[in-house]
C-alpha cells in the first residue's frame, strides 16, 4: 500500500494533465454549440469534422447513465420506445428504415467479420451497399461506411449537424433528453443510408440483440448469429442460455435467420426463440462444404476461426440475392419443435462470391503489419473464445515468420483490456506463447496530444485505466512465477505514471500506447521514429532492460486485448488512417 501510495502521488500530474485537456477540449465543444448552426454543417474551415466530434463526444453515457440501462432491461419495450422516440425526433420513421433492406447481425465473436465478408460479397455484385459497424479503431466514421469506405469527414460533418440540430431542437419538449453516444450514432448511419440511398445496409449489433438499438429494425431481410460466448454478463447476463436468449432477440417474424454451429445448451434457446416468434433458422454448414469450380475459397481475413463467419456471410448474402432477384421466394418454415435446428441448404458459391471472400479486409482482426524489421501482430481479441483463437494464430504465423528471418527474434506482447473483462484469465491463454516482454499500457494514444477527439473516452478516468494496467502487469508476473509477487514497482518515466517491476525485467507499464510502442521498437520502426513524434526520456535502468530488443535481428509484437488498444496502435502505425 505504501507503494501505490507513492506512485499516485507522483502520478498526479500525469493524469492531471490529461484532465487539463478533456477540459480544454470540452470548452471547444461548449463554443461549438453556442456558435454553430445545428441545422447545417459549420463552415470554419478545418474545424468542422473535429468539433461534430467534440459535440458526439459530450454524449457519451457515464456510469449512472448505463446503470439506468441496467434497470430498464426489464422492459425491452421501453428501450426501443425510447430510440423511436428520438428516431422521430431526428426527422425519421422506423417504417423508413424498411426500405433498406437490411442484413441484420449479431454474436459474441465475429458479428463484424461476417458484416465485412457480407458487404464486400454484395458490393462486389454493384450493389450501392451500407454497412454500420462498432467500435471504431482511428476515427468513428468508420462505423459508417459507403461502398465499403468510411464516409467522408464533410460527409460525416454534413449528416452530423442536420441529425444533432433537430434532436437538440427538440430536447426541451422532451425533459432535456438526447440519445446516448451508441444510440446517436445509430441513428446517424440510418440516416446516412437512407439519403445516400444505399440499395442495402449491413447491420452489426451493438450489444446483445433484443434490447440492442440497432433492433429497432422492423423488417430485416435476412438475420445470422456468429459465435456465441460469455461477453457483457452484466448486461447479457452470465450463462450461454441467458446470452442466446438476448441474440435470438433480433429474430422476426417470417424473415430467414441463420446461425454458425453454437454449444449445444445455445443451440436450445435459440431453436426456442426462433419458434417463438415463427422465424425459419438454419444452421450454416462447414466452409469446406461449398464445392467451386477453383478449388478451396480462399478468405482475405486470417484465422481459423473466420471460416464458420464466411459461411454465415454466403448464407446471408445468398438469401439476400434470392430476396432480390426473386422476390416471391418464401423461406421454408422450420420443422416440428421436438427436432433440432436444420442445416441451411448448401449451394455452389459464384465466381462473384469466391472473389469477395477473398478480397474482404477487416482491419485490426488477425493483422499483421511488417515495419521494416519490426512485426507487429493485431488482434483486438477480447473474450476468452475469442483470445483462444487469437492466441492459435498467432503462434502459426508467428512461427512462419520467425522462420524466414534473419536472426534471433524477439518477442513482445503488448496488452489491455476493458470493462468487466476477465483480464487475468485471457494473460493466462497468452503464457505459453512465450513473450520477452510483457508490456501493458491504457487506450490512451499519446499522453501529449491534446485533442485525439475520435478517440476520447470520458467513462473511464485516466486513474482507474492506469490501476487496471497496473492489475493485468500484476497478473501476468503470478501467471509466470506461480505467485511470487513483487512490491518493488517503481516509476518507469520520469515525472510520469508507468510503472515497472525491478525484479521481472519481462514486464512493464507505460502511460501511453505510444510510448509503449517506441521502448519496444527501440528507434527500429521508422514510421515511429518520425522526429515529429515527441519520445518521453526513459530511466537509464529501463533503457538498458531493452539490451534484447536492440540485439535482436527482428522484433515480433503481438497487440491484443482490446479493439481500443489496436485502433490507438494502428493511429501511429498507419497515420494515414486518422487523417
Amino acid at each position: 500500500m505504501a507503494c501505490m501510495s507513492r506512485v499516485w502521488r507522483r502520478g498526479s500530474g500525469f493524469a492531471a494533465r490529461l484532465r487539463q485537456q478533456d477540459c480544454a477540449c470540452s470548452r471547444l465543444a461548449a463554443f461549438s454549440v453556442r456558435y454553430y448552426s445545428t441545422k447545417t454543417a459549420p463552415h470554419i474551415p478545418g474545424m468542422e469534422y473535429q468539433d461534430a466530434i467534440w459535440t458526439l463526444n459530450t454524449l457519451q453515457t457515464n456510469a449512472s447513465a448505463l446503470e439506468q440501462v441496467r434497470r430498464e432491461r426489464g422492459n425491452p419495450q421501453l428501450q426501443l420506445q425510447a430510440m423511436r422516440g428520438f428516431l422521430e425526433r431526428a426527422g425519421l420513421k422506423v417504417e423508413e428504415l424498411d426500405h433498406l433492406n437490411i442484413i441484420h447481425v449479431t454474436g459474441t465473436k465475429g458479428k463484424g467479420s461476417t458484416c465485412a465478408f457480407t458487404e464486400q460479397i454484395l458490393r462486389s455484385y454493384g450493389f450501392h451497399t451500407g454497412f454500420y459497424s462498432s467500435p471504431h479503431l482511428v476515427q468513428v466514421r468508420e462505423r459508417i461506411r459507403i461502398n465499403g469506405q468510411p464516409i467522408g469527414k464533410e460527409l460525416f460533418t454534413k449528416y452530423f449537424w442536420q441529425v444533432y440540430g433537430r434532436l437538440d431542437e427538440t430536447k426541451e419538449a422532451h425533459g432535456g433528453t438526447m440519445p446516448a453516444y451508441f444510440r446517436f450514432l445509430t441513428i446517424l448511419a440510418f440516416h446516412v443510408f437512407l439519403q445516400e440511398k444505399v440499395d442495402l445496409a449491413v447491420i452489426e449489433v451493438g450489444i446483445g440483440g433484443a434490447y440492442d438499438c440497432t433492433n429497432i429494425i422492423r423488417r430485416p431481410w435476412v438475420c445470422g448469429i456468429s459465435s456465441l460466448g460469455i461477453d457483457h454478463t452484466q448486461i447479457l447476463g452470465d450463462t450461454i442460455e441467458k446470452i442466446a436468449w438476448q441474440k435470438g432477440g433480433i429474430f422476426k417474424t417470417g424473415v430467414p435467420a441463420f446461425t454458425v454451429k453454437q454449444p449445444e445448451d445455445a443451440m436450445v434457446v435459440l431453436r426456442d426463440r426462433a419458434k417463438e416468434i415463427s422465424c425459419p433458422l438454419r444452421v450454416c454448414p462447414e466452409l469446406a462444404s461449398y464445392q467451386t469450380d477453383c478449388g478451396p475459397l480462399h478468405l482475405g481475413l486470417a484465422g481459423e476461426h473466420q471460416r464458420s463467419n464466411a459461411s454465415l456471410a454466403l448464407q446471408l448474402s445468398h438469401t439476400w440475392l434470392q430476396r432480390r432477384c426473386l422476390p416471391d421466394n418464401s423461406f421454408p418454415p422450420n420443422a416440428d419443435e421436438s427436432t433440432a435446428v436444420l442445416p441451411a441448404a448448401l449451394f455452389k458459391p459464384c465466381p462473384i462470391m469466391v472473389k469477395g471472400l477473398a478480397d474482404t479486409e477487416w482491419p485490426g482482426r488477425n493483422q499483421t503489419l511488417k515495419h521494416g524489421e519490426v512485426t507487429y501482430f493485431l488482434d483486438g481479441a477480447h473474450t476468452m473464445r475469442s483470445m483462444q483463437a487469437c492466441v492459435h494464430w498467432f503462434r502459426e504465423i508467428a512461427a512462419q515468420h520467425e522462420r524466414n528471418a534473419s536472426g534471433p527474434v524477439a518477442r513482445v506482447l503488448l496488452f489491455n483490456a476493458t470493462g468487466e473483462r476477465d483480464s487475468a484469465a485471457m494473460l493466462k491463454l497468452l503464457v505459453p506463447c512465450h513473450f520477452d516482454f510483457a508490456v501493458f499500457c491504457p487506450n490512451i494514444t499519446d499522453a501529449n496530444t491534446s485533442c485525439n477527439a475520435d478517440q476520447k473516452n470520458y467513462n473511464v478516468s485516466v486513474e482507474n485505466m492506469v490501476t487496471r494496467c497496473l492489475d493485468n502487469e500484476r497478473s501476468w508476473r503470478l501467471h509466470r512465477s506461480s505467485g511470487d509477487d513483487d512490491d518493488g514497482t517503481q516509476l518507469l518515466i520520469k515525472d510520469s505514471l508507468p510503472l515497472v517491476s525491478e525484479k521481472k525485467a519481462d514486464t512493464l507499464v507505460f502511460p501511453s500506447i505510444l510510448c509503449a510502442l517506441q521502448w519496444i521498437t527501440q528507434g527500429r520502426d521508422p514510421v515511429l521514429a518520425d522526429p515529429d513524434k515527441m519520445v518521453l526520456a526513459v530511466k537509464p535502468s529501463i533503457a538498458a532492460k531493452a539490451a534484447p530488443l536492440r540485439d535482436a535481428a527482428e522484433i515480433h509484437v503481438l497487440i491484443t486485448g482490446s479493439l481500443h488498444l489496436v485502433g490507438g496502435t494502428l493511429k501511429h502505425l498507419h497515420p494515414a488512417s486518422s487523417k
